[in-house]
C-alpha cells in the first residue's frame, strides 16, 4: 500500500474548484431573490427612450432645426445601445464558452 500525499497545486486546485461551483450555484440566488419579473424588462425604459426621441423629433421638425433632429437621431441610438450591446455581449460570451481552440480535443 503505497502512501500518496497531495502537494500544495492540487490543494489550490480543489479550493478553486470549490469556490467556483459554490459561486456558479449562488449566481442565481443572487439575481432572483427579491427580483420581479419587471426587473429584467427592458421594454419600458426602450420604450420611454422612444418617446422622448419621437418628442425631440416632432419639435424639431415644427420648428426647422435639423441638427436638432440628428441630435435627437443620435440620442435614441445611444439610448439604445446598451441592450444591443448586452445581447452581443452575451451572444460572444456563449460563443466563447462552448467552443474550443483549434487543435484541442475534447
Amino acid at each position: 500500500m503505497s502512501s500518496h500525499t497531495h502537494d500544495l497545486g492540487e490543494w489550490a486546485a480543489m479550493v478553486s474548484l470549490g469556490i467556483s461551483v459554490h459561486a456558479a450555484f449562488s449566481v442565481f440566488y443572487f439575481l432572483l431573490v427579491d427580483a420581479h419579473r419587471s426587473d429584467f424588462d427592458p421594454r419600458p425604459w426602450l420604450a420611454r427612450a422612444k418617446h422622448l426621441a419621437v418628442q425631440a423629433a416632432r419639435m424639431a421638425l415644427e420648428s426647422g432645426d435639423w441638427d436638432g433632429l440628428l441630435i435627437a437621431v443620435a440620442n435614441v441610438k445611444h439610448a439604445v445601445r446598451p441592450s444591443f450591446e448586452a445581447c452581443r455581449d452575451a451572444a460572444a460570451l456563449l460563443l466563447l464558452l462552448t467552443t474550443s481552440p483549434k487543435g484541442q480535443l475534447r
